[in-house]
């Protein structure tokens, strides 16, 4: 007997879909195979016979305030849907459960047909159909946390992620989805915009794992990175490329072509290349070409970093683990091309964590930037910054005589705690911490990345778990997101609250990613001091510059590795450090990215920077002029007015628009890397360390290099490639900012002297030289010079911009 039809929804174009109860009966076949299946691992009943999923059915139907019902698709049976009320479930033993909440589970049938949008179409009609009735205000889901798929269907619908529980039978990850959502939702007639590469995590299949992974995008990875180590290898003199074609002016630029000899005779590049200031070369990616015997051979990053290893200097030793984060680069790369990110235009009008989810490139200078060795192919889905998912931090709780807090003084540990979370986890945590025979009092909470525990903590600190002087206290309620920096995150349930940043043991770009009590001991001390010494600077202010105070940290010192050394990794792997959110530095006109963002080229080689300029109705001249003020010119009232210098690159600085026009600077990472330059400056007794022992010619390269060579060059390149601006022009601009402030402050002549932002040359730091002759340990925090390596100097692009020459240039014009 056919049952009766509960609920039916047609969709133009789509098909018809309607609800009615399970009948054992007829359905129990049907079920069994679905049950069985490979994907259905979840559902908990794979390897069962009929008989067993009957009776689970027969159990479930005779439970109170419980129903089960059968989709429809036109007609034939194409899911499960388990709807039931969760006061009367395990489940509201886990979570505030609020009047009108409705649980739901659902099972999908194996595709016959498949048909685009299927299952976002059937998710729509459930949440129709629930929320037909009246009385229902909030559907909430628990998928086991290993389910990403689950959860990006659920958040594609409009569910939004929330804690974490341990159940009887899984981990699971809540997620509701209230009345008030689906109402704003309803009309939607596509998909929410989400990456169909978000489904993946921990668990993927051997298929998953290699999803992104075609020829065609492989070899597009390929030649844009080629291009990159070309560029950047040049850069810095390891590589010379000769030109042999005289050059050929394209839309008043000047190109030559390019030729590359490798260290075997046999094997040689050209390329279509136009020469700019600072060493660069601005190459045509689609004309790099590779010859072997002056027979054409495909484009392959691995094979070039082997065909140079000689003139690279790479020792055979270190040449595996380079390598290896030239082909986890290449990985990152073909995942981004494939993920759909939203392109320049639509970034340029996108929030924060859009923006930060959509970069296409790491570091800009180096080559092999996005190593990240530790991840595996699921951890790189479920935790790298663009793969955009977002998940839960482990809390931990370390003993008194283990675990050291250091707070700002209206920070003490238990208003730190209480801000980040709230009193219903504070009680639980309190109860595990109970239930084990210990006192709460003892310890002090610790938020840790995941990967962190599963792949280090819970191995090497099993010493401290076994004695109770480490307790595992599970995950946290809020959601978080990788920042461009992987161990930084983001709290995007509660946004005003402070960012998290937590050891990360993985090796990417010539660190082990810890985080040593050397440093964070004092790095509240050092907000507040830092703080009081520029917010009371009147240009400071004028320029909006603001730090994101380190406000808090915790670490947890392991008495087994204690003696060897506050750099030893092993001493870095149990911290955590809270810094101030960018969400409370600006209002409601005003919006975030990092700087790095400025550098970004989308999937369809269209760059965000001309499209924001675009966007802010300005001409380029002012809207550099602006970003140079809020950028530039409070780093220069650091280094001549105080001896401050920081590292101030891209990811490092977070920019805040109004109008799509920077506005002001917000400078980040300063615990391990603000440095005070004269030895003379009076620094409190625990903030000794800042001071860094830097030769007189070197002092001023923490412009020259982090901010010319380091960040200038590239984004002059975009604007000369991408909106046909003049080189000379942006330079021009930087002289002109760099004018406007020895103007305002004639007292500093002299230093301006000393410290000649005009000279005309400066020395050049090489990034890939140093990663190149140490993966591991690319500089000595408690010297940050000694190892850096320079080789030769670069021309001043600013040089010929001298006062006399702007006045004799206005007045030969008159």
């Amino acid at each position: 007997m056919k049952q009766k039809i509960l609920y039916k929804k047609t969709v133009e174009g789509f098909g018809t879909i309607g609800f009615r109860k399970l009948d054992i009966e007829q359905d129990i076949e049907r079920l069994h195979q679905w049950v069985n299946l490979e994907y259905a691992v979840f559902w908990g009943l794979q390897n069962s016979s009929v008989a067993t999923v009957k009776a689970e059915y027969e159990q479930l139907l005779a439970r109170e305030n419980y129903e089960v019902l059968v989709g429809e698709y036109n007609g034939d049976m194409a899911f499960l849907l388990e709807r039931y009320a969760p006061q009367t479930d395990e489940i509201g033993k886990h979570y505030q459960v609020r009047p009108g909440d409705c649980g739901i589970h659902i099972l999908m049938a194996p595709p016959n047909r498949p048909k685009a949008n299927f299952t976002w179409h059937v998710f729509r009609a459930i949440t129709d159909f629930v929320f037909d009735d009246a009385a229902v205000q909030r559907i909430l889901v628990e998928p086991d946390i290993r389910n990403k798929k689950m959860f990006a269907i659920c958040e594609r619908i409009g569910f939004v992620l929330d804690a974490i529980v341990s159940l009887p039978h899984k981990t699971a990850q809540l997620a509701f989805y209230t009345k008030q959502n689906y109402l704003k939702n309803k009309n939607l007639r596509e998909v929410i915009k989400r990456s169909a590469m978000n489904n993946i995590n921990n668990t993927v299949s051997p298929q998953q794992a290699i999803a992104h992974i075609n020829p065609s995008i492989w070899a597009k990875a390929n030649r844009l990175l080629v291009r990159k180590a070309i560029t950047e290898f040049a850069h810095e003199r390891l590589i010379t490329p000769k030109i042999i074609s005289p050059g050929v002016l394209e839309d008043g630029c000047m190109w030559h072509l390019y030729s590359l000899a490798s260290d075997a005779e046999e094997v040689y590049y050209t390329f279509k290349a136009q020469p700019l200031a600072l060493n660069h070369l601005l190459i045509d990616a689609d004309s790099v070409e590779k010859y072997r015997n002056d027979a054409p051979e495909a484009l392959d990053a691995l094979w070039f970093i082997k065909e140079f290893r000689e003139q690279l200097g790479i020792i055979p030793e270190q040449m595996p683990v380079y390598l290896e984060e030239i082909t986890s680069t290449l990985y990152g790369s073909a995942y981004k091309h494939i993920k759909n990110n939203p392109v320049s235009k639509e970034l340029a009008v996108a929030d924060f964590q859009t923006i930060e989810q959509s970069m296409m490139e790491g570091h800009p200078g180096f080559v092999a930037n996005n190593g990240r060795i530790g991840f595996d192919s699921g951890d790189y889905r479920a935790y790298a910054p663009e793969a955009g998912n977002s998940f839960a931090l482990l809390w931990l709780a370390g003993h008194k005589d283990r675990a050291v807090y250091a707070g700002t003084a209206d920070l003490p540990y238990n208003t730190l705690i209480a801000h980040e979370l709230d009193e219903a986890t504070l009680t639980s945590f309190n109860q595990t911490i109970e239930h084990q025979g210990f006192d709460p009092a003892d310890y002090v909470f610790i938020p840790i990345h995941p990967w962190q525990w599963f792949n280090k903590l819970a191995n090497i600190f099993s010493p401290e778990i076994a004695t109770g002087k480490l307790i595992c206290l599970g995950y946290g309620p809020d959601q978080y997101m990788a920042q461009q920096s992987v161990r930084t995150l983001f709290n995007v349930t509660n946004p005003h609250k402070f960012y998290t940043k937590s050891s990360l043991s993985i090796l990417n770009m010539g660190f082990m990613r810890g985080l040593p009590l050397y440093y964070l001991g004092t790095a509240p001390e050092m907000a507040v001091w830092l703080e009081d010494l520029l917010m009371k600077d009147s240009y400071i202010k004028e320029t909006g510059f603001e730090m994101l105070g380190e406000i808090a940290s915790v670490s947890y010192v392991n008495p087994y590795y204690e003696e060897l050394g506050p750099h030893n990794d092993y001493n870095k792997m149990l911290a955590s450090l809270w810094r101030e959110s960018p969400m409370s530095k600006i209002n409601e006109r005003q919006r975030l990215t990092t700087m790095a963002a400025l550098l970004h080229i989308d999937q369809e080689d269209n760059a965000l920077v001309p499209e924001l300029i675009k966007a802010s109705g300005l001409s380029t001249d002012d809207w550099l002029r602006a970003y140079l003020k809020a950028y530039l010119s409070p780093l220069l009232h650091c280094f001549y007015q105080y001896d401050l210098v920081f590292m101030p690159h891209g990811e490092n600085l977070i920019l805040v628009l109004e109008d799509h026009v920077p506005v002001k600077a917000l400078m980040k990472d300063i615990t391990e890397e603000a440095v005070i330059l004269n030895p003379d400056f009076e620094l409190p007794e625990n903030l000794k360390r800042m001071y860094a022992p830097v030769a007189e010619d070197v002092k001023l390269l923490s412009i020259f290099i982090d901010v010319f060579d380091g960040f200038f060059r590239y984004l002059s390149t975009i604007l000369v490639a991408h909106a046909q601006f003049s080189e000379k022009r942006f330079w021009e601009l930087v002289a002109e900012n760099i004018h406007d402030y020895q103007q305002r402050f004639p007292e500093l002549k002299e230093k301006f002297a000393q410290y000649d932002l005009f000279a005309p040359e400066f020395k050049l730091s090489c990034l890939n030289r140093l990663q190149l002759n140490n993966h591991k340990q690319m500089i000595d925090l408690d010297d940050p010079t000694i190892l850096l390596q320079f080789i030769g100097t670069l021309e001043n692009p600013v040089a010929e911009f001298t006062l006399a020459n702007s006045q004799e240039s206005v007045v030969g014009s008159r």
